[in-house]
Order: structure tokens, then C-alpha cells, then sequence
């Protein structure tokens, strides 16, 4: 959040895209799921006065067509103010104005809500027990969040992170996680503690990695543990050491032949749900 005078410093590409944040997390907050750290905790103002004030310096852009402005101020002039629309339909105009859509973990993609308590605890998540991920060495904040995105839509337990794997909670982390981070929750192991782990819970070990069975042909495991490697890499010589469940490869034709890890967890998630429905 920004306090509305500030938004005066800015030139104005950069002031859209603050404004176009600022709604986003703004709508979230609406929904009840704002994102960590950047909730909305302004006391001199109402949250619905914050948003009328962010949507009048929208209408002030002089980049702004006619017939979006027209919008914004039949928004403002409803007898009944709706935060979570005013926040949407001004933030998507600001996105026409620029141009371009910003970075997917700048979008605002309200997950469904689960059953919370009072607090807004999770009480109760799906997941397929004993799916888990180990995250070795995992250097980017953007690619850690989308792995917990992909775990946590996908029904995996949880997410295990190697010692060197970055902070989940990063913010560029928190932010692609988009709440799943703290939904899903993690453990930090070295590889023999999840060796160890394994066997104490009967959990297979398996690797995502090039120069294994086709993805189509491996036979994964009612429950198990894959370990996807870090991004210039791939997974070290250690963790296939472990992998006594075998290696699944994605076939790919392009030149390239490369996918970014999240990208690859995701297609993984997929073929194991499958087997397992």
C-alpha cells in the first residue's frame, strides 16, 4: 500500500504500475486473503475511502480513454460502493493504458477459500496424503513460490526444502506463491534427513530429471517423494543416490529442450494426480 500523496513523486509509467499493485493487493484484502506483510492497516482512513481515493487518481490520468473514466466514475457514484469491483475494473484499465500485463506473480488470482477459523486458520486442506516434493537447492524467489503453487493446487502434502534452497518467505517468493506458502507449510531437511525421513514413513524417492523412463511409461508411486533440482543444475549427484524409486524425464522436441523447474513440477504434479484419481 501507498499513501495516495506519494503516488504525486512518481512519474507516471511508475505510477501506474504502483496504482495497478496497489488495487491488486487491495482486491485480495477484499477477498480475505491478502497477501503477507501487505495487508490493508491504514487507521486515518477507511479501506473503501482508500480505494475511492486510489480510483479518482486513476480517472486523473490523462492516458485514461473516456469510456473508462465514464466507468470509474458510474463506480464511484453507485449508491452501494464495491470495493472488490472498483478495485478490479480500475486496475484492468490501468493494465490497458500501459499496455502490457505485468509478471504473473503481480496478478491477482483469488484461490478458492477453504475452511478457515475465526482467525483465518486453515481447518481443513485436500491433499493426497504422502505426495510430497523435495525443492533442492532452489534459487529463485519467483520459482520457490510457483513449486508451493503448483504443490498446493495440485494436493500435494507438503514441500520439503533442501538447506541451500531459498527462503520461502521471501517476498518475491510470497508473492508468486500467492498464500500458498503459508497454506501448505514446509520443512527444511539435508538429503539424509530426508533419506531417513522416507524409510521411517515407507515413502519412495524419486528424481525429475533428464535420461529417465518417459513420463507416459513411469509408474509413480501410490505415495512418495520427488526431488526436482535447481535451476542451472538439475539434480545433484547426491540426491540420485537416494533415488532408489528410479527417474522420470519429460520428452521434449524443441531445440532448447529446457523447461523452467516450476513449469516442469507442474507437468510432473499433473501425471502423478492422474495416476492416483
Amino acid at each position: 500500500m501507498i499513501e495516495p500523496h506519494k503516488l504525486d513523486h512518481l512519474e507516471p509509467g511508475q505510477k501506474r504500475r504502483k496504482l495497478a499493485l496497489t488495487l491488486g493487493a487491495l482486491e485480495r484484502d477484499v477477498d480475505g486473503i491478502p497477501e503477507k506483510g501487505n495487508e490493508y492497516n491504514y487507521k486515518s482512513i477507511s479501506r473503501s475511502n482508500y480505494i475511492r481515493k486510489m480510483l479518482e487518481i486513476v480517472i486523473q490520468d490523462p492516458e485514461m480513454s473516456e469510456s473508462a473514466k465514464a466507468q470509474l466514475r458510474e463506480i464511484l457514484d453507485a449508491p452501494v460502493f464495491d470495493e472488490k469491483r472498483a478495485c478490479n475494473i480500475a486496475r484492468n484499465n490501468l493494465l490497458a493504458v500501459i499496455g502490457t500485463f505485468p509478471a504473473e506473480w503481480d496478478l491477482v488470482i483469488a484461490p478458492h477459500s477453504p475452511a478457515t477459523d475465526e482467525n483465518g486458520i486453515v481447518k481443513q486442506r485436500d491433499f493426497f496424503p504422502g505426495v510430497f516434493v523435495y525443492a533442492e537447492d532452489i534459487r529463485s524467489p519467483f520459482n520457490c513460490g510457483s513449486i508451493f503453487r503448483s504443490a498446493e493446487a495440485m494436493g500435494a502434502e507438503k514441500v520439503i526444502i533442501s538447506p541451500m534452497c531459498i527462503d520461502p518467505d521471501h517476498p518475491k517468493a510470497i508473492r508468486s506463491g500467492m498464500g500458498c506458502i503459508e497454506t501448505l507449510g514446509y520443512e527444511r531437511k539435508s538429503l539424509d534427513e530426508l533419506e531417513e525421513f522416507s524409510k521411517k514413513n515407507d515413502l519412495p524417492i524419486f528424481v525429475l530429471e533428464t535420461g529417465g523412463t518417459p513420463i507416459e511409461e513411469f509408474e509413480f508411486p501410490k505415495k512418495g517423494i520427488c526431488i526436482i533440482g535447481s535451476e542451472e543444475l538439475g539434480v545433484s549427484p547426491q540426491a540420485l543416490s537416494k533415488a532408489t524409486y528410479g527417474r522420470v524425464t519429460i520428452p521434449m522436441k524443441g531445440l532448447k529442450a529446457s523447461l523452467n523447474v516450476g513449469v516442469a513440477y507442474g507437468i510432473l504434479m499433473q501425471k502423478w494426480v492422474e495416476s492416483l484419481s
